[in-house]
């Protein structure tokens, strides 16, 4: 079940407008290793994903993945940056090429934390674009998001091969849960 708040998942500051920072985020947007890339391909891998538990896993985090889009798009605007459309910083159309489409679990949690590890990469590049310190603590806690991703994908194949029980994986459900930091 997917909800909806009224609100970003983490404060979007900006201090200044700065349309070339903007257009460098839509690689967070729209590009290979964008949000909605992540989404878009652990959403397909819930929806194909044979363990229930590991199936919400995935669901849960394709929505954060939503949350987290929202985010760079509220960035991007206040930046001043051009319309939103699905494209990379350098104008190239997203393509559903960056999604992985295999169908062995552990094989999809592979990709999965292989995108988190590309994703965690692209934030640290980008962390050193900007001085503005309201998107340096935006782009920090998308950065530690993707670490706990991978964690928790990593985490899941390894569950995987050594044949987990239900309980380890419903486990899994709560990490996640509990790996916000208290407001």
């Amino acid at each position: 079940m997917f909800k909806y708040a009224n609100e970003p998942l983490y404060p979007v500051e900006v201090s200044a407008p700065d349309p070339q920072f903007a257009l460098t985020m839509f690689e967070h947007y729209g590009g290979k290793d964008s949000e909605f890339s992540a989404a878009t391909q652990y959403l397909n891998h819930s929806n194909n994903m044979p363990n229930p538990y590991l199936k919400e896993l995935l669901a849960i985090i394709a929505a954060e993945e939503h949350s987290h889009m929202e985010m760079v798009a509220i960035s991007i605007q206040k930046l001043g940056g051009p319309p939103l459309c699905y494209m990379d910083s350098q104008g190239i159309p997203w393509s559903l090429e960056y999604v992985d489409q295999s169908l062995d679990p552990v094989a999809m949690l592979q990709a999965d934390a292989e995108a988190e590890i590309r994703a965690r990469l692209l934030y640290n590049q980008h962390l050193t674009m900007t001085n503005d310190p309201g998107l340096k603590k935006m782009i920090s806690f998308l950065g530690q998001r993707e670490d706990v991703h991978k964690y928790l994908f990593e985490k899941a194949q390894t569950m995987l091969l050594q044949g987990a029980g239900p309980q380890e994986f419903k486990r899994l459900i709560t990490e996640y849960r509990m790996s916000f930091p208290c407001k």
